[in-house]
């Protein structure tokens, strides 16, 4: 048995242990059942609660979520609309989130998909020299889009 304050009782009987914890006001906690002979510990189990809440929610607080923002861009897109659209991707990934990038096709420009992919290509391009990010998985084609997905880069 183990005081509050760490004090060592040693190996006390059951009923011994249950009157100094009534004495003490304190709850009798098993701490290792596993034990030859169990060990058990005195502690104001209400106060270990919460203390154990506040280190979950401190922990919980430090804690870094990451997000998939998306960023969709067309084949005719004129320089403007892409230069306003790769400030917006240099941002998201500085900000540490990931950034899913969409080439998107309607009607004749699914005839000169070609075209698309190689403007789609370079704008990748583009981003990874500019920022380091990497590219988490490469360009594939799905129906009418072309999707890659980039991770910002790695701080060391």
């Amino acid at each position: 048995m183990i005081g509050d304050d760490g004090h060592q009782y040693g190996v006390v009987s059951i009923a011994d242990a249950k009157n100094i914890s009534d004495e003490k006001g304190l709850d009798l906690v098993e701490v290792s059942p596993g034990a030859k002979p169990p060990v058990v510990k005195l502690i104001d189990y209400g106060k270990f609660k919460y203390q154990q809440q506040k280190k979950a929610a401190e922990a919980k607080k430090k804690q870094v979520t990451i997000q998939v923002k998306e960023v969709k861009f067309r084949p005719a897109i004129d320089t403007h609309d892409l230069n306003v659209k790769l400030k917006n991707v240099l941002k998201f990934l500085e900000q540490g989130d990931k950034v899913k990038m969409l080439m998107q096709f309607r009607g004749r420009e699914m005839a000169h998909r070609e075209i698309g992919l190689g403007k789609f290509r370079k704008i990748i391009q583009s981003v990874v020299d500019d920022t380091g990010a990497s590219v988490e998985s490469p360009l594939k084609f799905m129906g009418n889009r072309a999707i890659a997905m980039l991770a910002p880069a790695k701080k060391n």
